[in-house]
């Protein structure tokens, strides 16, 4: 797995994750009930990875989404 995102935008979260289940990308978000630790305070970011082989078609998709500058450098 490949780290492409950290963030704590939920609604962008949401957004990445739709973008990566419609082209078919396998991908994980970690560290979604660390608000717990946290106070709920959203200081700890979120990770979204995906899986190694498909990271290229990936940053594609997000680049062509115009979320380029949301990416993590590989």
């Amino acid at each position: 797995m490949e780290e492409i995102v950290r963030t704590n935008d939920p609604v962008l979260i949401s957004y990445i994750e739709a973008l990566l289940t419609e082209a078919g990308v396998v991908h994980l978000v970690l560290d979604t009930h660390m608000s717990v630790l946290e106070g709920s305070l959203g200081m700890i970011q979120r990770r979204i990875l995906v899986d190694t082989d498909q990271s290229v078609l990936a940053r594609q998709r997000l680049t062509e989404a115009g979320l380029g500058k949301e990416l993590r450098t590989p």
